[in-house]
């Protein structure tokens, strides 16, 4: 932990940058920014052998270090965020669980605090407007219909920081909350849903724009009755949420995602939940029990997989080593992808002078090395 980087110049790596991977590059860090020109008496660390990229963005996350970002306190959800930070996660929204519609308030109230301190970047409501049957590790009992005067409700206790709303669309008042949503600047996103193609698609013409952990929690593909996956793959305006922690997915659906929605239409999640950067053992997932054993997590009751466990730099070393995922591919979907969806590519997302000196070290296995946020070493890289 170095703590403020001020005038550095990371040299002799591979560089990702939107236009492509800079051998031999240089990234110039002046304060919290990524500067264009090499300022007066700026350090020089060599970072040769190593990789360059842009600081990972988590849209779906619902915590980590044991703390719980849709239950915890202020200070669970800055643990829950400091361990993302030290696997490369420099951006992270706060997504929430099924609950109660007052605590639920209550609870993005808070989260919204965060956000205008700088800590996490938004609000995703995950739950409760969602399908009984496509419920996932989520309350039943606390399910309910997509009222756009819920969904409102939400909105306002979230003060302007919610980014991101999950939706079972098919449900009554679904496709009236898309569009609330489109109308308020809020991503509307179809997941946990039992749509058909056809509702899919109405939906998705109403405003929705993203796919929840796409093949998850909903129906699976069919010949005859095609269902959502096939509408969110072809949708152009549909990003597509994919957890890549080979249990979420086999790499053949993780290929497919890719094959037809393209790199450009890919967003790398984690839906950790407090387990993330912990281990094993027995964590609630908002009134839940659920037991993680080798790394996946399942419900106590009834076996469903209860999000994840998986921190970012997991899910881009897979993806590179196992699915075999260009890397400039990759960084499109874990960091410039999700930074555009959630408004915030002005100042994160890429390696490009004048935003956030937000950036990750990689080495030749691409293992993290080194993570900076804000131009401030959150882990040190090697020295050069």
């Amino acid at each position: 932990m170095a703590g403020r980087a001020d005038s550095t110049v990371l040299a002799g790596a591979r560089v990702v940058l939107p236009t492509g991977t800079v051998e031999n590059g240089r990234v110039i860090v002046e304060g919290t920014r990524i500067a264009g020109s090499t300022p007066e008496g700026a350090r020089t660390v060599d970072l040769s052998g190593h990789w360059v990229v842009p600081g990972f963005v988590d849209m779906h996350n619902h915590g980590g270090g044991g703390a719980s970002f849709a239950t915890g306190t202020a200070e669970d959800v800055l643990t829950g965020a400091r361990v993302h930070r030290e696997h490369g996660t420099t951006t992270v929204v706060a997504s929430t669980v099924t609950g109660d519609m007052d605590f639920l308030a209550r609870q993005a109230g808070m989260l919204s605090e965060l956000v205008e301190q700088g800590e996490i970047a938004g609000v995703h409501f995950e739950g409760p407007f969602i399908a009984p049957c496509r419920k996932g590790a989520h309350s039943e009992g606390l399910l309910r219909h997509p009222d756009p005067a819920e969904v409102r409700k939400l909105l306002d206790a979230a003060r302007g920081t919610a980014k991101m709303v999950t939706l079972a669309t098919e449900l009554p008042g679904g496709i009236e909350s898309v569009r609330l949503l489109a109308e308020h600047g809020v991503i509307a996103a179809i997941g946990h849903t039992d749509a058909t193609y056809e509702q899919t698609v109405e939906a998705i013409g109403a405003g929705a724009t993203v796919a929840t952990h796409l093949f998850n929690a909903m129906p699976p593909l069919g010949h005859r009755a095609p269902g959502p996956i096939a509408a969110l793959l072809e949708g152009e305006r549909i990003t597509v949420e994919l957890i890549n922690d080979g249990t979420h997915l086999h790499p053949a659906a993780l290929q497919m995602a890719y094959h037809h929605a393209g790199a450009g239409r890919v967003a790398l999640i984690t839906d950790a939940m407090d387990a993330a950067g912990v281990g094993d053992g027995r964590y609630q997932l908002g009134p839940l029990a659920v037991e993680v054993k080798e790394g996946v997590a399942r419900l106590v009751e009834g076996g469903s997989i209860a999000g994840s466990t998986l921190t970012l730099d997991t899910a881009f070393r897979r993806a590179v080593t196992v699915d075999r995922i260009p890397v400039d591919d990759v960084v499109r979907s874990i960091s410039a992808n999700p930074a555009r969806l959630l408004g915030l590519y002005d100042r994160v997302g890429s390696l490009d002078p004048g935003k956030d000196a937000d950036l990750v070290v990689l080495d030749a296995d691409f293992a993290v090395r080194g993570v900076m946020r804000r131009g401030e070493w959150i882990v040190e890289p090697p020295l050069g």
